[in-house]
């Protein structure tokens, strides 16, 4: 037998748990000198295969790891150097990292080791050698996480929770007690010298245009929002930051929490911009709708100087305790980390109260069928095998055409306004979960992704998204200042969504929802396309009366006529409408779009509008 073609022991033969991970020299598999797939061309036996594997997927994830670790640094040095496209892009890195190493090390193990996608006793001989390896890191959970998912894809195994370590209590990372934050005195009300301090500490390579002033106006205005008009000397008990600067597109954040007098907890955050007369400061947010919505994982993740993710998950969880933690992960880049919490909550849920799975509330999907269960923060999404009768797209480009729109959009930059996607592959639910008249529909409509076994329900594919309430639904019960607040933010939406460069050509209110703090997200995404693609036409020059065919009527790929927004929307009040239109006209011009793509093409970032005016700091 060549040596290029490895042995298999006889069955029974192979006891992994027996194998030693130090058994072979442990200079010979120093991962900084060695090249794991030639070694494993030249083993010949299953148990040095095995061994070469496990630190194969270790050397590779600590490639992945140092690589994520060094992002943070590099995007405080693309905020100093006003580098906004450079921050894009390390986003976009940052968020595509994880699945590429993982394909990469599949490809490799795949291409020296095929039996490895059969023989599960093959994986369990590997899970022995790498745990051990990697047991007492502060990374042991992604570690983990990384073996799993290189297992999933070449042995296309279920998807299973890893042991992440949640909770101070119940984590097993070390046990020195890690400290991200620090202290700052309190008193009678925030000091500009106390904010003064905070703004100096993260040690810009570029000035602040005017520290002093910029504190004295964080103090005032912090102060007068509060109410803490100077009486109380112990009002606030202490003012915890944490230690690191949060990174993303053109901004930086300071990020902290107030501690009061009674020990509860107030979100303090300060967004700092940088132009060509240096670092300022652009707003401060105190209240907790602003906090959610700088820190929704609608956004592209946040880049921070600091790697312990636990403790940093914590101290976000802390100030924005109506969030679960798991979501808290997600918007600091440990998508991994959420993914397990999320579907830990699920089943906190539907196994704590008898809840089950229904069909979500509202518009009738024509592409994936929504579930959700009554009193759940989120809503599962699965993609049909065809299309609904009142699909209008013409042609139907299949499941995984749809697949990858969703995944698309967990790797860009959403802009604070389109819900981002936890996507499960090859995971198992209770059949008991589910009201029979969505069991039904589930396996006879989406045959491709679902499937019973016995008590169990098998996912090929599935999505979940945070809960949002469609439009057209909020808008018939919203009070008049909910409904104008939602038609604002609605067409905010759709000019973040276009500055991310992408475009929904599905532009109907049935395709967005409602958070509870009344912001708008596009939560539908079988109708995206990469906007600089897209085709800007008008009808408005046309000769009334005019019967012809228009000229862009023949053009190819996707045409978008500006001026159809507003019938396209489904606002059916007319004063809303008119409040749109008041609010947002631009939108119905062709310049505007224009304008837009051509700062897309040149690779300038357009700005995004991610906290109120109310927010910004006065003059």
């Amino acid at each position: 037998m060549s040596k290029h073609t490895p042995t298999r022991a006889a069955p029974g033969r192979l006891d992994p748990k027996r194998l030693d991970p130090k058994r072979l020299d442990p200079k010979r598999l120093d991962p900084k000198r060695l090249d794991y797939v030639d070694l494993m061309v030249r083993a010949t036996r299953d148990e040095e295969m095995i061994s070469l594997a496990a630190r194969c997927i270790l050397q590779e994830f600590d490639l992945y790891y140092s690589e994520s670790r060094g992002i943070p640094d590099r995007a405080k040095a693309a905020f100093e150097a006003r580098d906004a496209g450079l921050s894009v892009r390390l986003s976009r890195r940052r968020l595509s990292i994880f699945s590429e190493s993982v394909r990469a090390l599949a490809e490799q193990l795949l291409r020296v080791y095929p039996l490895l996608a059969h023989d599960e006793g093959l994986w369990e001989g590997i899970e022995a050698q790498y745990l051990p390896l990697v047991q007492g890191r502060y990374e042991e959970d992604l570690a983990i996480a990384f073996l799993n998912a290189a297992r999933r894809l070449i042995f296309r195994d279920e998807w299973q929770p890893v042991d992440y370590f949640f909770g101070r209590a119940a984590r097993r990372a070390s046990p020195v007690k890690v400290y991200i934050h620090r202290d700052y005195p309190g008193g009678a009300g925030l000091r500009p010298e106390t904010v003064a301090e905070i703004l100096a500490s993260p040690g810009f390579a570029r000035p602040f245009r005017d520290l002093e002033g910029d504190a004295e106006r964080v103090a005032r205005q912090v102060n007068a929002a509060l109410g803490f008009d100077g009486h109380d000397p112990e009002v606030i008990r202490l003012i915890q930051m944490v230690e690191a600067g949060f990174y993303r597109n053109r901004g930086a954040y300071l990020v902290g929490r107030i501690v009061l007098r009674e020990r509860s907890l107030m979100p303090f955050v300060l967004a700092l911009e940088n132009d060509e007369s240096g670092v300022f400061v652009d707003a401060v947010l105190t209240g907790a709708q602003d906090v959610h919505n700088i820190f929704s994982s609608t956004l592209a993740n946040f880049h921070i100087t600091d790697p312990h993710y636990h403790e940093l998950a914590d101290f976000l969880h802390s100030i924005m305790p109506g969030r679960a933690l798991g979501l808290h992960y997600t918007t600091i880049g440990f998508n991994h980390v959420g993914k397990v919490a999320v579907m830990e909550e699920l089943r906190r849920e539907l196994e704590g109260g008898g809840a089950r799975f229904d069909t979500a509330p509202g518009f009738r999907g024509s592409v994936a069928i929504a579930f959700s269960a009554p009193a759940s923060a989120y809503v599962l999404k699965i993609i049909r095998d065809k299309p609904t009768a009142n699909y209008k797209w013409g042609r139907f480009e299949g499941l995984d055409s749809v697949l990858e729109k969703y995944r698309r959009v967990h790797e860009i930059n959403r802009t604070g306004s389109m819900l981002d996607n936890v996507i499960y592959n090859s995971i198992r639910l209770e059949r008991g979960w589910f009201e029979p008249a969505l069991l039904e529909e589930l396996l006879a409509e989406a045959a491709q992704s679902v499937s019973a076994q016995g008590s169990s329900l098998i996912f090929k594919h599935l999505i979940v998204q945070p809960r949002m309430r469609p439009l057209p639904l909020f808008l018939e019960s919203a009070s008049r200042a909910e409904a104008e607040a939602a038609v604002i933010n609605l067409g905010h939406c759709i000019k973040n969504n276009a500055a991310a460069n992408i475009f929904n050509k599905d532009l109907d209110g049935r395709n967005y929802g409602v958070s509870h703090f009344h912001k708008v997200y596009l939560f539908d995404y079988d109708a995206l396309e990469v906007f600089t693609d897209v085709k800007i036409r008008t009808n408005q020059d046309r000769v009334e009366g005019e019967e012809d065919i228009p000229d862009w009527f023949f053009e190819e790929g996707v045409v978008f006529l500006p001026e159809e927004i507003e019938s396209g929307l489904r606002i059916h009040d007319r004063s809303l409408r008119r409040l749109f239109r008041e609010v947002h006209g631009d939108l119905l011009s062709t310049d505007y779009w224009e304008r837009l793509q051509a700062d897309l093409r040149d690779d300038r970032v357009p700005r995004i509008r991610i906290y109120p005016e109310s927010c910004k700091l006065a003059g």
